[in-house]
């Protein structure tokens, strides 16, 4: 264990803006959503039913978990972030200390460090404290700013101890993880299956059944702690208890493998070679995420398909609920107006998908590969564009697929099979705002490798502008700024063709802007 306090303060400062993201992002929705709720169910018989139609709509059940209290304000305010919260905060922990374990030490860090006199396991300690540090700074901030919402103190620390706890048992994971691949991508890929395989536990567990699958997951320990429904703290002693074995175990794995190595052997390559050439090499970097995010998109449209039947009666006590969604959906017919809502969220995701694409090529720079590639005849504007194609293209993907899976969702619930062709063809139109994000991202990679990260700024702020503009009365002319504030308000409204012309030109533009300022800077040695 000898240095890993210097290797945690160093890692600690590599992620002075990560976690600090993370834990603004994590309070602002947070204190957004308890503010929120007070304000649409200020009458307790409003609350109540709301509570009752979750409850009785198993798709709800399943994305969100139950409502334990329905005459609770904050169970009913924080529905969606209870088991979702957890998670994400999961998500956060595994992230964070594969980044400091198994990334490190693939791209030669672990290495240098273990030159000095620093201990072997030192490098694991210093991940999983950062990762620690990080999950524990999420959740506690956020219970600050519930209860600074008015919340109950009781139930906002006891929603931001279930976080934690749940989030410590996936920083347990993430470290076991980065002991069984050899790649930080292959690590994350086991962690963030364990984690899907857990929440889809918990979901199964409180649907169809039988009720221990719940117990048998780690979002479904914290879900039982019940915040703002009775406030119980002891189911976060299975999450700690699970975080200290599945920890040592990842400390036994290392001290017995080789630095570099891993618990899984890696698989040889084909004999032969495919097709060459930058797109093949871009498509195969990138298939199996694209594989995983579709997935994902299919499964969340088919609920979201599933939920809309339900949102008249979710929604019934409220009409402020009821007017915020027709506001951001653009229409007053309230299920179609909350399909184009969820759309439009969705397509923010692809565009995220798309924008990961674009910053991998600075990670591909920044770790001496992208050298590698244009020291052969291959050029640096193809390169970066064949990157480009798989993000423009794999997006369109998710947007469609989403779209069909919640048609065909309301199809069958409606017996229309219209619907289908309705909610898909709806989806088609908000591609041309998700591209404008990835040529976007291309335009700052271009500019410069460390300006990539800058996307996700750029994401967050259209977020704002053009999802919660009408909400918040913003000016026009902001709220004009974001691409998404120029997608017809579909399903349900009028289809403009203008508005996407214009959308796709800007891309082509910021396309080709990017390509000539990427021709010209030099590249970054790795």
């Amino acid at each position: 264990m000898n240095g890993w306090v210097l290797l945690l303060r160093m890692a600690l400062r590599r992620d002075r803006v990560l976690i600090p993201a993370w834990v603004a992002v994590f309070v602002v929705v947070s204190f957004g959503s308890a503010a929120a709720t007070a304000t649409l169910y200020a009458d307790p018989v409003q609350l109540a039913a709301a509570g009752h139609a979750v409850n009785a709509t198993p798709a709800l059940v399943a994305l969100y978990g139950p409502v334990y209290d329905v005459t609770s304000l904050g169970a009913i305010g924080m529905m969606k972030m209870n088991a979702m919260g957890a998670a994400l905060v999961g998500l956060l922990g595994l992230l964070l200390v594969i980044r400091h374990t198994r990334a490190d030490e693939e791209v030669g860090r672990t290495e240098l460090a273990a030159a000095g006199a620093v201990g072997r396991h030192a490098a694991l300690a210093a991940g999983v404290g950062t990762a620690a540090i990080g999950v524990l700074a999420v959740s506690g901030l956020s219970a600050v700013a519930l209860a600074a919402a008015g919340l109950p103190l009781a139930g906002s620390l006891t929603l931001g101890a279930a976080w934690a706890a749940c989030g410590l048992v996936f920083v347990a994971v993430g470290a076991f993880a980065a002991q069984l691949a050899t790649a930080a991508r292959a690590s994350r890929g086991i962690a963030v299956t364990a984690l899907l395989a857990a929440y889809v536990l918990r979901a199964t567990g409180d649907t169809s059944g039988p009720s221990w699958l719940t117990w048998a997951s780690p979002v479904g320990w914290s879900q039982q702690m019940r915040a703002y429904a009775g406030d119980r703290w002891w189911p976060a002693a299975f999450a700690l208890l699970a975080a200290a074995v599945v920890t040592g175990a990842a400390v036994l794995v290392e001290q017995r493998r080789d630095l570099g190595a891993g618990l899984l052997a890696d698989r040889p390559g084909p004999a032969h070679g495919g097709p060459t050439g930058p797109l093949s090499l871009a498509w195969r970097l990138h298939r199996m995420a694209l594989a995983g995010w579709a997935v994902g998109f299919v499964v969340l449209g088919f609920l979201l398909g599933s939920i809309a039947s339900s949102v008249p009666q979710f929604l019934k006590g409220s009409s402020a609920a009821a007017e915020m969604i027709r506001a951001l959906g653009g229409t007053d017919r309230l299920i179609d107006a909350f399909l184009a809502t969820e759309l439009d969220f969705t397509a923010v995701i692809a565009a995220a998908f798309a924008i990961s694409l674009i910053v991998r090529l600075a990670g591909e720079e920044a770790h001496g590969r992208a050298e590698e590639v244009l020291a052969t005849p291959t050029g640096r504007v193809p390169w970066a564009l064949a990157h480009l194609g798989v993000a423009l293209l794999g997006s369109a993907l998710l947007i469609v697929m989403l779209g069909a899976a919640a048609g065909l969702a309301r199809a069958l619930a409606t017996d229309d099979p219209g619907q289908l062709v309705s909610v898909a063809g709806a989806s088609l139109v908000r591609i041309p705002a998700a591209w404008t994000m990835a040529a976007l991202a291309l335009l700052l990679y271009a500019a410069s490798a460390r300006a990539a990260t800058w996307a996700w700024a750029a994401l967050v702020g259209v977020v704002v502008l053009g999802e919660f503009g009408p909400l918040m009365r913003l000016p026009d002319w902001m709220q004009e700024l974001s691409p998404y504030r120029h997608v017809p308000p579909l399903p349900g409204g009028d289809l403009e063709v203008a508005p996407l012309a214009v959308l796709l030109v800007l891309v082509a533009a910021l396309v080709a802007l990017g390509a000539a300022l990427y021709r010209r800077r030099d590249i970054t040695p790795g």
